[in-house]
């Protein structure tokens, strides 16, 4: 009896012994964004409210990693507003994603994008070992909600990525993959910090010299006088063959220690208010992250494709270059190249510009660094806009390497200001989706100002003006201290506001129907409608613009696409439009819109018009509209109540299923807000990216 009791409570406690832990479910917020989760492969827990339009999602089934997680779990159907868990795993970026209306949730279209994600049903795959905390891309601690209690998670230098290899089911539309699963293990900072790799400022040498050649037009050289140099060189000259201007300034000056006031005098970083270009964690002497483990694959969190104009002008002379390439190799292993970060590629400028090497010539920053040093001089003047001209034309191009899914960067090298003319050559690179950063070395001094050819030619030629895309070093020797804060901004996807989507990269004019059959009540229904429209685009100079024209059988401009160049005064604008009343002439309204509005686009925006009537018109709109077609304008009619149906075809570009739109009355035109945005967005996907 006593044995048969001892197995029988052995028998009960065995089952105890084999059940499995719980698994810890980290909760995230509705506003959280797949890109900003390191993990490539989670369980997350979605709190109640995730439904709301705020909270964008790009994209169907296969989402682009900036839409919302949890908004997209909704859109998908795994969850509703009530919340619940959620598996996300993350994919290769697509060429493009498809908006749809699913669940109560508009997703958006978008042309391409570098990472995507799938969501699933919060069930642990077996085999998968799921993190209890997530890791958020941030410099800063972050603190998850996991259960009730939010759990501190150290980033930057206190965390230690260990990668474990475990497979990722693949989607029968897509290939195969092995995504790592990371297992963050926190550490003491101090024992992960990396150790700092000392670059000297300047290289010493016993020979100074300077190559001079005569070039028409404004040029300078300087004899290279350097910190460390004995010989009889006691002045930098600088000469300008057109104006007779000699500037000589005292050895003594390049003699300052690297840390003196004068070394320290650097730019204020304006985008982050008060911090120095300085202040940031980085000492004199350079320190750069360690090495990747698999350089060939990069750092993912950098995933852009980079060119940068390196001067090679007479102006700077010999050991300047020197300087420069040390720079450049440094940036080079600050990025961490690789297939899956960053790719880099250089143009050399002068009188012309000439690529160096493209985009997919190195997969690795060894390789990279080692090219750059064999690169030499070209000589000439400093023609940034001719560079950035031929940039924009032939360097991100399929062939060379441009992968479509990652922003495109140009970071152009100026000692001290162009030769010629940036402003149209970079407002034309802007508008093809490049970021332009400039680095300037030695500016101009107060009496050298009036020789420069486009003064604030830094401000004419980036995207925002306020200090984010420009760095000014006052000496060759400071260089190497901005490495890292460029490295960090180039990275800074968020913030490239230049890439073009079909959101930031239109001039679009609304042609409003003002005829006294609209009636003052449903013509502030049209106008909510326009706004609905606009407030989904990204509005400023450099974006979307937005203009409108209001007619009846006379035109009014109300506003043209450079009036506004935010979206809230956008949105005031349209909410001051006053009803006109009047006749219908819609013929004269799409000519008057042609001269008045699209005439005056941006070249490289593409232009649309949003023509909103009722009625039929009393003139002819088929040859005004073909004239309008032929210059170029996508012509989207909307019809209401009684527009004529052969006449929203004809002002409608081809097909015209996808650009002509009609409802019975007033009150369901915001039917197809959503429907608009959509067709203009897959439209653009079709386009070339220029």
């Amino acid at each position: 009896l006593g044995v048969f009791l001892i197995c029988t409570y052995a028998a009960k406690e065995a089952p105890k012994k084999t059940k499995k832990a719980k698994l810890y479910v980290p909760q995230i917020d509705c506003d959280v964004k797949a890109g900003k989760i390191i993990n490539p492969e989670f369980i997350a827990k979605c709190p109640p409210g995730c439904q709301d339009v705020k909270h964008r999602v790009y994209g169907t089934d296969i989402y682009a990693s900036f839409s919302s997680v949890c908004n997209a779990a909704i859109h998908s159907g795994i969850i509703d507003n009530t919340g619940g868990k959620i598996l996300v795993q993350k994919v290769a970026g697509h060429s493009g994603y498809r908006g749809s209306f699913s669940n109560g949730v508009r997703s958006l279209s978008l042309p391409r994008w570098r990472e995507s994600f799938l969501v699933s049903e919060g069930k642990p795959r077996k085999g998968v070992t799921y993190p209890s905390t997530l890791e958020y891309s941030s410099s800063k601690s972050t603190a998850v909600k996991s259960g009730n209690d939010p759990v501190d998670v150290p980033t930057g230098d206190a965390v230690r990525k260990e990668y474990q290899t475990s497979p990722v089911p693949t989607p029968a539309t897509q290939m195969a993959t092995t995504t790592p699963t990371p297992t963050t293990t926190t550490t003491d900072p101090s024992t992960t910090t990396p150790k700092p790799t000392t670059t000297p400022a300047t290289t010493r040498s016993t020979t100074v010299a300077a190559a001079a050649k005569t070039r028409a037009g404004l040029h300078r050289v300087r004899d290279t006088a350097f910190r460390g140099s004995s010989t009889s060189a006691s002045n930098r000259n600088i000469l300008r063959s057109n104006t007779g201007i000699q500037r000589q300034e005292p050895v003594a000056a390049f003699r300052r220690a690297a840390g003196s006031p004068a070394h320290l005098a650097m730019e204020t970083d304006l985008w982050k208010p008060g911090l120095s270009l300085f202040d940031t964690g980085f000492s004199s002497k350079e320190e750069f992250p360690k090495p990747l483990e698999s350089i060939s694959q990069g750092n993912p969190n950098c995933k852009v494709d980079l060119s940068f104009l390196m001067d090679g002008s007479w102006s700077i002379g010999k050991r300047r270059f020197q300087l420069q390439k040390h720079f450049l190799s440094n940036v080079a292993q600050a990025l961490g190249i690789g297939s899956a970060g960053p790719l880099m590629g250089i143009v050399q400028y002068g009188d012309d510009p000439s690529t160096e090497f493209n985009l997919k010539t190195y997969a690795n920053s060894k390789d990279l660094r080692n090219a750059i040093e064999k690169i030499s001089q070209k000589g000439g003047l400093s023609n940034v806009g001719k560079a950035l001209s031929f940039v924009n034309k032939n360097f991100f191009s399929d062939a060379n390497g441009n992968r479509g899914g990652a922003p495109n960067v140009v970071v152009v090298m100026v000692d001290g200001w162009p030769t010629d003319h940036v402003e149209e050559a970079s407002r034309l690179a802007r508008e093809s989706g490049i970021n332009i950063f400039f680095v300037t070395i030695e500016a101009a001094a107060e009496s050298e100002k009036q020789n420069v050819i486009e003064p604030n030619f830094v401000d004419k030629a980036v995207c925002r003006t306020n200090g984010f895309y420009s760095i000014n070093v006052p000496s060759w020797f400071g260089l190497h201290k901005v490495v890292q804060p460029l490295v960090k901004r180039v990275c800074d996807s968020d913030r490239l506001v230049c890439s073009k989507t079909c959101l930031n990269s239109a001039d679009i004019g609304f042609v409003i129907d003002g005829s006294s059959s609209v009636g003052t009540s449903n013509f502030r229904t049209v106008l909510q409608f326009v706004a609905n429209i606009s407030k989904e685009f990204e509005i400023s100079d450099t974006d979307t613009r937005i203009g409108a024209v209001q007619y009846t059988y006379e035109q009014r401009l109300e506003f043209s696409f450079d009036k506004y160049s935010t979206k809230q005064d956008v949105l005031s604008a349209i909410k001051r439009i006053s009803y006109w009343s009047g006749g219908t002439s819609t013929g004269a309204a799409i000519s008057y819109a042609s001269e008045q509005l699209f005439s005056k686009s941006k070249p490289n925006k593409r232009k649309i018009m949003i023509l909103i009537t009722d009625g039929r018109s009393y003139d002819d709109v088929r040859v005004p509209a073909m004239a309008a077609h032929h210059n170029g304008v996508i012509a989207y009619s909307v019809g209401v109540a009684w527009a004529a149906q052969d006449e929203l075809e004809a002002i409608a570009t081809d097909p015209d299923k996808e650009h002509s739109f009609f409802v019975d009355e007033f009150d369901n035109l915001y039917r197809f807000v959503n429907q608009l945005i959509q067709n203009i967005c897959t439209e653009f996907n079709s386009q070339p990216r220029n």
